[in-house]
């Protein structure tokens, strides 16, 4: 990604977290990260998140997603004598299709992004409005989508490694490229 496209979209996901009524710090606006996971799909799939705070006993985000974007499907593997991240997300603003293991919803609401349907494995569909939550336990394979108006979603999760997560999609990549601008 270019850093004027990060920058684009790091803008926007500071208008959609103030217009959910949570403020970030001057700080915090600057490492809003923007993850379009090495696809050059930011719209279809990426992800905008901001982390609190992560230590080896906890970790805090906002995870930003514009309307319809997906975080591709992945898992959260054990690391050394960890059973892997525990999550529970929170839906602060607009809504979400989450995608977890298990018995598969007929038809899902989600679209999955066109070329990428092999990735997407799981359908086992869970709606998430302002204020409900869910928790994905270690090891779980999930995916999720913002609906029409894109969502807000707080995680609560164990420690966070994200640079291990491992992805349906072998052409991922979890940590951003940046480009300079010419």
């Amino acid at each position: 990604m270019k850093r004027s496209e990060i920058k684009i979209a790091q803008q926007r996901a500071e208008q959609m977290l103030n217009a959910a009524h949570i403020q970030l710090t001057p700080e915090e606006i600057v490492r809003i990260e923007v993850a379009d996971f090495g696809l050059g799909q930011l719209e279809r799939q990426g992800l905008e998140l901001i982390t609190y705070i992560n230590t080896e006993r906890y970790c805090a985000k906002e995870l930003v997603l514009f309307p319809r974007q997906t975080c591709p499907e992945h898992l959260h593997p054990p690391i050394a004598d960890e059973p892997g991240k525990q999550e529970t997300f929170r839906c602060r603003g607009g809504h979400v299709y989450l995608y977890v293991e298990g018995e598969p919803t007929p038809v899902i609401a989600a679209m999955i992004p066109p070329g990428s349907q092999e990735y997407y494995t799981v359908r086992h569909e869970i709606v998430l409005y302002p204020g409900e939550q869910y928790t994905i336990e270690p090891g779980i394979k999930h995916w999720f989508q913002a609906g029409e108006q894109g969502a807000i979603i707080s995680e609560f999760s164990s420690t966070s490694r994200d640079e291990f997560d491992i992805f349906t999609d072998a052409h991922i990549q979890r940590m951003p490229v940046i480009h300079e601008d010419e």
